[in-house]
């Protein structure tokens, strides 16, 4: 019964790690989306600017 109980402990820990990893990555992915959506618009707005266009997301093409 010990050694069942040492293993659930064992798995139990190395749920909570794992799910904390996630977390974090999670974080992660949150930030560095968000910043290549920033850059996507900054690089729209220079385009723009400079008179041509860039595909910055799901729309349309100017030609529909």
């Amino acid at each position: 019964m010990t050694e069942i109980e040492e293993k659930l402990a064992h798995l139990i820990r190395t749920v909570d790690d794992l799910s904390d990893m996630i977390a974090k990555q999670q974080k992660t992915i949150d930030l560095m989306e968000r910043r290549v959506q920033l850059l996507m618009e900054r690089a729209a707005m220079q385009e723009a600017d400079q008179g041509s266009y860039i595909y910055t997301g799901p729309e349309k093409p100017p030609h529909y």
